[in-house]
């Protein structure tokens, strides 16, 4: 069974940091995609960051570059979101997805293109 599971969400001070985990099982990495994304209430899904698993090259949405990091322990099947400087804006449900194939069509913090989600992290940014 194709599982992801995120956890580290939490309530935070703006200026503070979390980091987001999410392990997977029941399907190999190889080739895929792992991305992460957040919704806010009464907004869309949109992507935050992907890195793909083979190669390790990463994606940043412009909202969050320089202040979030992906990367990815493949030994462990996990994928990782540090998350430094946070905003009220980035305060959302964050979730955890994988693609069913390799990056190459184009943009990888497209929500559509994920067929594997995980449940969900809340992380709240008080100002």
């Amino acid at each position: 069974e194709v599982q992801l599971v995120e956890s580290g969400g939490g309530l935070v001070q703006a200026g503070g940091s979390l980091r987001l985990s999410c392990a997977a099982s029941g399907f190999s990495l190889d080739d895929r995609v792992m991305g992460w994304f957040r919704q806010a209430p009464g907004k869309e899904r949109e992507g935050v960051s992907s890195i793909s698993w083979n190669d390790g090259r990463t994606w940043y949405a412009d909202s969050v570059k320089g202040r979030f990091t992906i990367s990815s322990d493949n030994a462990k099947k996990t994928v990782y979101l540090q998350m430094n400087s946070l905003k009220p804006d980035d305060t959302a449900v964050y979730y955890c997805a994988a693609s069913d194939r390799p990056p190459g069509w184009g943009n990888t913090l497209r929500p559509g293109e994920y067929p594997y989600w995980g449940q969900g992290t809340q992380v709240t940014v008080s100002s």
